[in-house]
């Protein structure tokens, strides 16, 4: 029993480590981006050793993927939950208005998200696991679409619901891209409720 006790503190433990390392990363990536960061400098912010970073991570960029899997979740599940309104019908502009009022808009998320589609972008393996995460997103978004087919008519250009679904991220990808140099988070939830209206209705918010 005292074992079980003492290797439930070690969870613990090794648990607050991971996380701390987690947020010191973000910290320091969103202020200096990846590729300029060092191992040092993530164990200086977070209070500890490279010891405790290696009984975690392998390297940088298995930290850096682990970050954006953390974030990359916590949005698929914000719209997930959005969504997950009771019966097919789906009233899109309230829908949009769910969605858009929770869906994190982060000026630091931003840019570390970013870094990481460039890092991605040049090594196909990460690229493989950044496409599948995605693809959750998309998953969340699609499904609850393709419950409301029959009941909610969307429009015929958007084809099937995995179509309507990249549509959808195709328009959060702009937004937040334009956000990332305007800095008007405000005018991004605006801009991103009115086109993800207009691209799921008629554009004036009604649905026939």
């Amino acid at each position: 029993m005292a074992a079980e006790r003492t290797g439930g503190r070690v969870t613990r433990r090794r648990v607050h480590t991971r996380a701390r390392l987690l947020d010191a990363a973000f910290e320091v990536f969103a202020a200096k981006g990846f590729g300029r960061v060092s191992i040092e400098e993530v164990c200086e912010a977070a209070g500890y050793s490279r010891g405790a970073f290696y009984s975690n991570f392998d390297s940088l960029d298995e930290l850096f993927f682990a970050l954006y899997r953390q974030r990359a979740d916590l949005i698929a599940q914000q719209v997930a939950d959005a969504l997950a309104g009771e019966g097919p019908d789906l009233d899109v502009p309230a829908s949009v208005d769910r969605v858009t009022g929770v869906l994190l808009l982060d000026l630091d998320w931003l840019l570390v998200k970013t870094d990481f589609l460039v890092h991605a972008a040049r090594d196909p393996a990460v690229a493989q696991s950044l496409l599948e995460h995605r693809a959750r997103l998309r998953g969340a978004i699609a499904d609850r679409l393709a419950r409301a087919r029959g009941h909610t008519a969307l429009p015929a250009v958007l084809g099937d619901a995995d179509a309507a679904a990249h549509a959808v991220v195709a328009v959060y990808d702009g937004v937040t891209t334009q956000l990332l140099l305007d800095k008007d988070v405000d005018g991004a939830r605006a801009w991103l409720k009115q086109l993800l209206t207009a691209l799921l209705t008629d554009g004036s918010g009604n649905q026939e």
